[in-house]
């Protein structure tokens, strides 16, 4: 595995974005069909720098072909690739996986969801501390029922079967579950408004928080 002087292991992390316009359709009551666009993009900004913060990630791979979200998270320090299978989430991720091994064959990576707000770097750093321990390994979202990170290690493929009861697919196919008490920010996934709610009660950062303060008096602030 690629590491730093200190022994920790430099992720590289694979983050899928769909085009901003068809992004958390489910969102739309809570924040309205015009806001919803922009929800989904200051997600994945959120999402992006602090997962770039993180001590022990080098660098974040965003897939996706939407050209506002392309500008705005490459400012942030990400790399963009186009999403060229046009095939869905999990044929983005692999592609995006593909990416980061052509340029470092030995990189350790991870796919992380694009949208969670409120996401810590220091609870990151600990999910992928528990994720070098073995070949592949995921966590659930807060539901139980979904993923919302999964890694590979040097040599090992990515293999993601994102989506709907996605935690079972992922034991079935031999990933371990990472278990952690304390790293609720990587498991808070935001599809709809209560989901908002819950991350705003953990600390969103500061794109989300702006949006939200614009919008309509629905999240109690």
């Amino acid at each position: 595995m690629i590491a730093g002087d200190n022994g920790a292991v430099h992720w590289s992390l694979v983050v899928p974005l769909k085009p901003l316009a068809l992004a958390k359709s489910r969102l739309s009551e809570a924040t309205g069909g015009a806001m919803r666009p922009r929800f989904a993009l200051a997600f994945a900004q959120d999402t992006v720098s602090r997962a770039l913060s993180c001590r022990t990630v080098r660098d974040v791979v965003v897939v996706t072909d939407d050209p506002l979200a392309a500008a705005e998270l490459t400012a942030l320090g990400a790399r963009v690739v186009p999403d060229s299978p046009g095939a869905g989430l999990n044929a983005a991720l692999a592609h995006g996986a593909a990416e980061v091994r052509a340029r470092r064959p030995a990189a350790a990576l991870a796919a992380l969801n694009a949208d969670l707000p409120a996401l810590r770097p220091d609870e990151l750093e600990r999910v992928l501390a528990m994720a070098r321990q073995f070949p592949r390994a995921f966590l659930a979202d807060a539901a139980g029922i979904g993923t919302t990170f999964l890694s590979a290690a040097p040599g090992t493929e990515l293999r993601p079967a994102f989506g709907g009861h996605s935690r079972h697919r992922h034991l079935a196919s031999g990933a371990v579950e990472i278990e952690l008490d304390g790293v609720e920010s990587i498991r808070r996934d935001v599809d709809t408004g209560d989901d908002l709610r819950a991350a705003l009660a953990l600390g969103v950062g500061p794109r989300t928080a702006a949006r939200c303060a614009t919008a309509p008096a629905a999240w109690g602030s």
